[in-house]
């Protein structure tokens, strides 16, 4: 019998793609999960992980091993999550992957009451633009958008209900290049663009009563959506193009007079952000607080 210590290791190892990244979330050093694996590998008389100096992935036998071991680990941690129900109050770990638009625009206002009301749950945030399996990469929740959603999920709203795309510029721009009065005149304007991970870059979407306008706009800069939005923004208020970001990312420009509305009446509403989870009958005890939190917030 292989020793659980061990089999934990790989886990680790094989979840984040190599030692240094489980050695940090697991709290042990990366020559103490390498010799760990060693000892499973020798005892088992196969190779679960092609190591190079760049990169750790799991062999055949090693996806199928993580793939029986996960249900089973998943059972044990559940398990030893029944025992939160007997302290005063819960306590452990909640590892959220969420885009940047929520790290910048939800989490902040959610982060410290909860912290304040539940000291001895660790909240771990992965910021994450790109669209992720929850359970392969060990995290309990997510935060996304409606059409980003993975299916067989519960979903719960998390932050304002509704938003909204705002397009904007810096007075600068506006007097030297003239302000926009319909959609289409974007096409004549310097338009700072911006590429998801996928490598699909989403065009300018405008909306008026009842009348839908798609813009495929040109410009000299484009950002990669999420981790370089705030570069786009910068070049926007030193006067070098219009920018198209949520309304709730521009408002604090807005108010200090850096940048303008521009075609207010033609933002288009969305949904607001949804948390989701796996649908399983026995949340652990982290999650079920955070759960539980967010359904007494008002926004």
């Amino acid at each position: 019998m292989a020793d659980l210590q061990d089999v934990g290791a790989f886990v680790a190892v094989a979840r984040n793609g190599g030692f240094r990244e489980a050695a940090r979330k697991t709290g042990n050093s990366p020559s103490q999960l390498s010799e760990a694996v060693r000892r499973l590998e020798a005892g088992l008389g196969v190779r679960l992980l092609h190591r190079t100096t760049r990169s750790v992935a799991a062999t055949d036998a090693g996806q199928r091993l993580l793939e029986q071991l996960t249900p089973a680990l998943d059972a044990v941690a559940t398990a030893m999550d029944v025992v939160n129900g007997f302290r005063d109050r819960p306590a452990g770990r909640l590892r959220l992957n969420v885009p940047t638009s929520a790290s910048k625009l939800v989490l902040p206002r959610i982060l410290p009451p909860f912290h304040k009301a539940y000291p001895d749950i660790t909240l771990e945030v992965i910021v994450d633009d790109s669209f992720v399996d929850l359970l392969r990469t060990g995290c309990d929740a997510g935060i996304r958008y409606g059409e980003r959603m993975e299916q067989d999920m519960v979903a719960m709203p998390i932050g304002p209900r509704e938003q909204r795309f705002a397009l904007a510029a810096a007075p600068a721009y506006l007097q030297e290049h003239g302000t926009p009065k319909k959609p289409e005149d974007l096409l004549h304007h310097i338009c700072l663009r911006g590429r998801f991970n996928s490598g699909t870059m989403p065009p300018w979407e405008f909306e008026h009563k009842g009348k839908k306008v798609v813009i495929e706009p040109s410009g000299p800069l484009i950002v990669n959506l999420g981790a370089a939005a705030d570069l786009k923004v910068d070049v926007a208020v030193g006067g070098a193009g219009l920018v198209y970001l949520f309304e709730d990312w521009l408002q604090p420009y807005f108010d200090r007079g850096e940048l303008v509305p521009v075609l207010e009446r033609w933002w288009p509403a969305f949904q607001g952000p949804m948390l989701y989870y796996p649908g399983r009958r026995y949340l652990p005890a982290p999650l079920r607080a955070f759960v539980d939190f967010i359904q007494t917030m008002r926004w």
